[in-house]
């Protein structure tokens, strides 16, 4: 790489943030990572030693402004994030990680001077809608997770314009790939695929807007080098086709050639579970020139292919690392 920048991860030891950190390392980037004490590190083991990691409290006001003062990062890619999981349940832990660091994180980087921050936020920002919502449309956050990072979203959004500093925020829908979390859908469908089981399942007819970590990559790397018209603009980030469980089971039992039949409804629904979950993706696609690279029968292709090349990282069935 002829320009190479200095990077600045926080959360890059978590599912998204590892498969970025390794695409910012492939491009030729100078790649630093934040990470909470008491880090899980199987997801960067393998790259450990290609980048440097800081292990702070982002919570800790002097520790975040001494960490970017240090590195001094151009780009920085805020990933780091409590509750998106359903173990994750704890509203003052979420206020911490997705508020209180968000604004520690920001506010160092704004007394440091950096060219990009790019924010992540979540599609359940928006709640449940019956339709694809634009970034305009007024949210209706549904769970304590999607007010935190409601609320993060503004505070950036808020940020970007009073100093005039690019922070665009990226609303993901259900991204899946590598080292995904062993207890989620994608990595416990497959690990059963393998043995030709499915697993317990829910409704067939719920549904998610499935994006690859691959298209993801994309997206963050677009958002930290092109011009935003808008400084604290949010992007829909998903691929704007919406697949149902029956769609997700069909295709995997086509690439692992399953016989077994899936019982649906031997898992209850979770409250979050609808039947309309989808990206209007037309902003980043028109903006930022994003496209959406992998079908989900493609995605679901290289995940199956890598987790056969790597379940050494997965534990037994449903124990989580």
């Amino acid at each position: 790489m002829t320009n190479p920048k200095r990077v600045l991860i926080t959360g890059a030891t978590g599912f998204v943030g590892a498969n970025l950190a390794r695409r910012l390392l492939s491009d030729g980037h100078h790649v630093h990572a934040i990470a909470r004490p008491g880090y899980r590190p199987w997801r960067i083991q393998a790259i450990r030693g290609d980048l440097r990691l800081h292990v702070i409290d982002m919570g800790d006001e002097a520790a975040v402004n001494h960490c970017v003062a240090a590195v001094r990062p151009e780009w920085v890619f805020h990933l780091a994030v409590h509750g998106a999981y359903s173990s994750q349940q704890a509203i003052r832990t979420m206020v911490q990680t997705n508020i209180v660091a968000t604004i520690n994180l920001v506010e160092a980087c704004v007394q440091t001077g950096v060219s990009v921050i790019v924010n992540t936020g979540s599609s359940s920002e928006y709640g449940f809608k019956d339709h694809a919502p634009t970034e305009d449309e007024a949210i209706d956050p549904n769970s304590y997770y999607a007010v935190t990072k409601s609320a993060a979203t503004h505070y950036c959004r808020y940020m970007a314009q009073t100093h005039n500093l690019p922070i665009p925020t990226l609303r993901l829908y259900s991204v899946y790939g590598p080292y995904e979390e062993p207890t989620r859908l994608m990595p416990t469908l497959i690990r059963r695929g393998l043995n030709g089981e499915l697993p317990p399942l829910v409704n067939p007819d719920v549904a998610r807007d499935y994006v690859y970590t691959d298209d993801v990559n994309d997206a963050y790397l677009l958002a930290a080098t092109q011009p935003h018209p808008d400084p604290g603009a949010v992007y829909n980030v998903g691929s704007g086709v919406q697949t149902t469980l029956r769609e997700v089971v069909e295709v995997a039992r086509d690439v692992m050639h399953i016989s077994a039949e899936p019982d649906w409804g031997s898992m209850a629904n979770r409250s979050w579970d609808t039947s309309v979950w989808v990206a209007n993706n037309a902003h980043i696609k028109a903006t930022l020139g994003w496209q959406p690279r992998y079908t989900f029968a493609d995605g679901f292709r290289a995940m199956v292919d890598w987790l056969r090349a790597h379940r050494d990282l997965y534990r037994v069935e449903g124990e989580s690392r």
